[in-house]
This record gives structure tokens, sequence and C-alpha cells, in this order.
């Protein structure tokens, strides 16, 4: 810094700009922009649009729906086409795999009537594995030592019964009332010589090559159900996780409530089936020798639990059968069957039937009817075994599920 000299005047000295030091900036603080770029800068900022809004944006969306009537023709048709052949196509797929998806569904159902067993098993402490192991060595003895001891005696029943069928018949015309009927159309007449002709046998299966297919096809199909019933008992926890799997997290609670629900009934059903038809082929066989029938007491216990597997029809078909083979032999004796198949029937239907399935299946008589007609016009003897804790299931997420979402809304 200088001083003015003495004798000159202070304000005509010349001024000396005195160079400050500059302030020390930390290095965390950013340059201030140049002043020409600052408005520039706050004028871009002012002046560009806002963004929109994200629920703006929503409900634009939202509200903005393209009409039907708006697309392509061509697009439309396309599409409809593409879904109407894809559904064509599925539909044909699962005809063709009838038989396999009807032996799944059955060795599905067996294995959910021997469950309880299999879990009584288990909860004693003996492996799923081992338990399953015994309940298939014990029902496949049963069925073993049965067919070998009652195999002989029904065909041999069978073979009489249908060599002095011809001569039961002529029976009948010892009534005036079939004889009457008999001389004007000529029915005993054409059923004998129908009998004697030996065309029943060769009818019932196209000949020898027909009953040979059935016989393969009939072994094959056992095989398959056996093979499949096994595995879906042994594998019957595993599947019932897999099925839970598929449902949300939030719904599994619910969703694993109705499958137990749907198990346990179509299982029930089953396994109360098995019991019923016991009863009855025992009530059969007991009565048929009480009555005199011994020779074909065998047979004919048979015929009654090959039909009381079938709801409703069963029991009036077994009941007609066994009685043509009462009257024939004996109007007083046919008389004594009928009534007696007919007072089991109303006591298998309103006493055994609802004791035995009051937890299992809990569906109207009209659904049931309905149910058993359906399943076998469409499935056969399956069908219409399968028909009753199908529509039991159904029924159960009718009540569970469409009811409370529909009181929902």
């Amino acid at each position: 810094m200088t001083t003015p000299t003495q004798g000159q005047d202070p304000a005509a000295a010349p001024r000396v700009s005195v160079a400050t030091p500059p302030t020390p900036r930390s290095a965390g603080t950013p340059s201030a922009p140049p002043s020409t770029r600052s408005w520039l800068r706050k004028w871009r900022r002012t002046t560009q649009p806002t963004p929109p809004d994200l629920s703006d944006g929503i409900t634009a969306r939202s509200e903005h729906r393209m009409s039907l009537l708006d697309r392509n023709p061509f697009q439309i048709g396309f599409f409809l086409t593409i879904g109407a052949l894809a559904a064509f196509g599925l539909v044909q797929t699962v005809i063709s795999l009838k038989t396999v998806v009807v032996l799944v569904l059955l060795s599905l159902a067996i294995a959910l009537g021997l469950n309880p067993i299999v879990e009584w098993f288990h909860h004693r402490g003996v492996r799923r594995g081992v338990a399953v192991l015994l309940v298939a060595l014990a029902v496949i003895s049963v069925l073993v030592l049965a067919g070998w001891a009652l195999v002989p005696v029904i065909s041999e029943q069978v073979n009489r019964l249908l060599v002095q069928a011809p001569g039961y018949l002529e029976n009948l015309r010892q009534n005036p009332q079939i004889a009457a009927l008999d001389a004007q159309y000529g029915i005993i007449g054409k059923a004998v010589t129908y009998l004697a002709s030996g065309e029943l046998l060769s009818g019932l299966f196209g000949g020898l090559v027909g009953a040979g297919q059935v016989v393969a096809s009939t072994v094959s199909s056992v095989i398959i159900a056996t093979v499949l019933t096994l595995y879906f008992l042994a594998t019957l926890p595993t599947i019932k996780e897999v099925i839970y799997q598929v449902a949300p997290a939030s719904r599994r609670p619910r969703v694993k409530y109705l499958a137990n629900e749907m198990f346990k009934r179509v299982g029930g059903y089953v396994s109360g089936l098995f019991i019923v038809v016991l009863i009855a082929m025992s009530v059969a066989y007991l009565f048929l020798n009480i009555v005199g029938l011994t020779q074909y007491a065998l047979a004919l216990t048979v015929v009654v639990g090959m039909f009381a597997f079938v709801p409703l029809v069963g029991t009036t078909i077994s009941m007609i059968i066994v009685s043509i083979v009462a009257f024939s032999t004996s109007p007083t004796t046919g008389l004594i069957t009928l009534i007696f198949f007919l007072a089991y029937q109303q006591f298998d239907a309103y006493f055994i039937q609802p004791r035995i399935f009051s937890h299992s299946v809990q569906i109207p008589a009209v659904l049931v009817m309905l149910a058993a007609i359906s399943g076998g016009l469409l499935l056969g003897f399956v069908g219409a075994v399968l028909a009753i804790p199908t529509t039991a299931a159904l029924l159960l997420l009718y009540r569970e599920v469409l009811l409370p979402h529909l009181d929902r809304t």
C-alpha cells in the first residue's frame, strides 16, 4: 500500500487497487452459475408443461374404452375362429381320452375310499408306504380268494340256470293269465327258442372275437385302475398339497377347507357304497338259502351285489331277476321273494343308506335321481357310480362359494 508524498493532494493521488486475498471455498460448494444463463434456465423451467397426474391418466385410460364396433371385422373374425377351433380341439381330445379320464376318476375315487383305512394305520405309528402296502395286499388277497372260491361255483350255477331256463319258462304257462298272454303274443315260445338256440351268449359280446376283445379290455382296464389306485393312495398327501399350492396365499386356507371337504365326501360315499353292497349280498345269500334256492344262491347273490352299485334302479333290476328265477321254481317262492326284496329295498333306502351316507353325501333325492340317470347315460355303470359324489362336491361349491359371493354382491 503506497502513501501520498509531502505537498501532494491526497485526492489527486492515483488510486491503487489492493488485491484482496480470495475467500477460501469448501470443496462441496458449487460455483454460482453465470448471470447470463440463470435467467434462461429459470425461463425454461417456468415455461415447460408439468407432467400429468397419475390418477388422471388412469381415469382417462379407463374412460376411453374401445367398442367392439370400432375394431376391424377381420380381426374379430380371426380371433373368434381361433377360439372356436381351440375349444373344439380341446373337446375332441377329452372325448378321445374318455376311457383314460374315467379310469383316472374311478381310481381316485377308490383311493379316497380306501384312504381312511390307510390313515387309521398311519395314526398308529405305521409309515404311510407300509400302510398302503398292507391295505393293497389285503384287498388283492380278498379279491383273489373270492374269485378262486366263487368263480367255479358261479359258472356252474349260471350254466345250470341257462340250461334249465326253458323249462322254467314252460312252467310259467301254468298260470292262466300268463298262458292267455302267451297264446295271444307267443312270448314264452319265442323266449324258449332264443335260449335254446344259444344265440344269447354269442350275441352278448359279438361272438368269439368280440368276447376276446371284451376280456382283454376288461383285464387291461383292471390292471391300469389298480396301478393308478395304488399310486393315488401312496401320494395322496402330495397331490393335496399340489392342489393347495395352486390357490393364492390369501385364499389358501379356504381352498384347503373346500378341497378336504370334497375329498371327504367322495371317499365317504365310496366307502359307504362298499358297506351297502356287502350288507345287500349277505342278506340276499341268507334269504335265498332259507327260501329254498340254494343251488342258485351264490350266483344270484353276485347279481344282487353287482346291481347294488347302481343307484336307484340297481336294486329294482336285481329284484326282478331274482323274482323271475323264484317264480319259475314255485309261485309261492316267487311271491315270497318278491315281497322280501320289496321290503328290503324300502329298508335299504330309508334306514341303511341314510345312516351310512348322512355325513358324506348331503344332497336332495331329486338331484340323486338326476345325477344317477345322467351319469349312467354318459359313462354307463362307472358314470352312475361317480355321478352322486361329483354332484355332492358341486353342491358343496355352490353352497360355500357361489352363494356367499352372490350375497356380497
